[in-house]
């Protein structure tokens, strides 16, 4: 196939990321600090959840380990509080079999990183200097690259895995909307 498969995970999932932003209503949620903590406690649930998830089905620490989003979490929700509250609600772990799924998911977790900045920003502009923002900060420099080289990951995937990573990535937007939009625990 000439499209990407990139491109096409990005077409296969753009319902249930539609509907993860439409339903979020992150502005809402982060007008005010404790809105913004219980955000970023969600958060930090979903991820407990996927990222051993997405490691293991992977199997490699050196491609996945940079990536990893809980120790930003941790170091915001510790500055926002002290002590983040014990223990931390979290979703179910998914069932990832195979690389196609890991990468699927983590196309998810990946794409949340580059819209983040915009929440980042918007955050630092409601709250002030200091609000820890080392989640939404995204990676630095290291952003590009590490996005291109998920990119060139995902593209290089047998065409066998291709259905597997448009499952995983659906089912992980559908979760997260239904992580992040749902009541407490």
């Amino acid at each position: 196939m000439s499209d990407s498969l990139h491109a096409r995970l990005r077409e296969a999932t753009a319902a249930a990321h539609e509907a993860l932003e439409r339903d979020l209503d992150w502005e809402a949620r982060v007008a005010t600090l404790p809105g913004y903590r219980d955000l970023l406690v969600r958060l930090r649930g979903f991820h407990a959840a996927y990222e051993p998830a997405i490691a293991a089905a992977l199997a490699d620490a050196p491609f996945f380990d940079p990536r990893r989003r809980l120790p930003a979490l941790d170091v915001d929700l510790d500055a926002l509080d002290g002590a983040a509250p014990d223990p931390l609600p979290a979703p179910a772990a998914p069932r990832l079999d195979g690389p196609g799924a890991a990468l699927g998911a983590l196309y998810v977790l990946e794409g949340s990183t580059l819209g983040g900045a915009v929440i980042g920003r918007h955050v630092a502009r409601l709250h002030g200097e200091g609000v820890p923002l080392a989640y939404y900060a995204g990676r630095g420099r290291a952003t590009g690259p590490l996005w291109r080289a998920f990119r060139e990951r995902l593209d290089g995937l047998p065409e066998g895995q291709a259905a597997a990573a448009f499952a995983a990535g659906i089912a992980t937007f559908e979760a997260m909307r239904g992580w992040l939009v749902s009541g407490p625990g």
